[in-house]
């Protein structure tokens, strides 16, 4: 028997630049499953991305999965796509195996946290207020430039990184400072010295719907590996409160021991592995 995709829509090509479609996995003429196919972004239309792939239960463990992932890799070098994406519930340990086996890369892990319904006390030391224009205006060209070294998927440049970094940001805060639902912070001393920054958002997460979104946490360098993260955590808590929040989410890219050691610290849990394989 032989497994393929069959389109079971138009190839849609959405306003801003990314193109998605879904199909039918089947075995000769009879469907088994679905399966959706993505690019990333408009700022990364080199990166496919698999939305969603489901086989049937009565034609599991019979590597229906495993041929429709690597149709999918050939559908998507077809679009142009230079490498693909994946994010896997944490606990899906079949589905895990799978891409570990067809030689995906883990290159982090979304987590959550349920928060207490009162705010967490935050230690002394250090003092959370938001930022002010100039503050945010410095901040964000920084971490444009931060997060373009982590957009640097197989087949990408650092400076096609740096762009899609500019472009991801410029999505994301349409309007700057006053984009709803954005908190950007900052953590002082008490003689006004900048220990940290903190920027809160909004995403939507599969089976939670949009929750507040740590999209950026970072402790100045000079006052590091002095309970400044974990004060900052703290503080996105309380962000998170103040919009009506229960659940806080973030993203730790793998590797990053300390940060995950914290966030572990703190209550949070793994709800899905994100990794990325080259299309060669």
């Amino acid at each position: 028997m032989t497994t393929t995709l069959r389109p079971a829509q138009p190839l849609q090509r959405n306003s801003d630049g990314t193109r998605s479609r879904t199909y039918e996995v089947r075995v000769n003429s009879r469907r088994v499953g679905s399966l959706e196919l993505a690019t990333r972004s408009a700022a990364q239309p080199e990166v496919g991305v698999i939305r969603g792939l489901w086989i049937d239960a009565p034609d599991r463990r019979r590597g229906r999965g495993t041929v429709a992932a690597l149709a999918a890799e050939e559908v998507l070098r077809s679009w142009g796509c230079k490498s693909i994406a994946v994010s896997v519930p944490a606990d899906a340990e079949r589905a895990l195996r799978m891409t570990s086996s067809l030689g995906y890369r883990v290159t982090g892990r979304v987590m959550v946290k349920e928060l207490a319904a009162e705010p967490p006390a935050l230690p002394g030391g250090g003092t959370g207020r938001p930022m002010t224009q100039a503050e945010f205006d410095s901040w964000l060209e920084a971490a444009v430039v931060a997060y373009g070294t982590h957009l640097v998927a197989p087949g990408l440049t650092a400076e096609q990184g740096l762009e899609a970094s500019r472009l991801e940001h410029a999505r994301m805060l349409p309007a700057g400072r006053e984009t709803p639902g954005a908190a950007f912070l900052l953590l002082e001393a008490p003689g006004g010295a900048t220990l940290g920054t903190l920027w809160v958002g909004e995403r939507d997460l599969p089976d939670l719907g949009p929750v507040p979104y740590v999209y950026d946490i970072d402790v100045d360098p000079g006052h590091r590996r002095q309970g400044h993260g974990r004060t900052l955590m703290l503080l996105a808590e309380h962000a998170a409160l103040d919009s009506g929040a229960r659940t806080l989410g973030l993203h730790v890219h793998e590797g990053n021991t300390p940060a995950r050691r914290l966030y572990e610290s703190l209550g949070y849990r793994d709800v899905s592995v994100n990794a990325i394989k080259a299309l060669i």
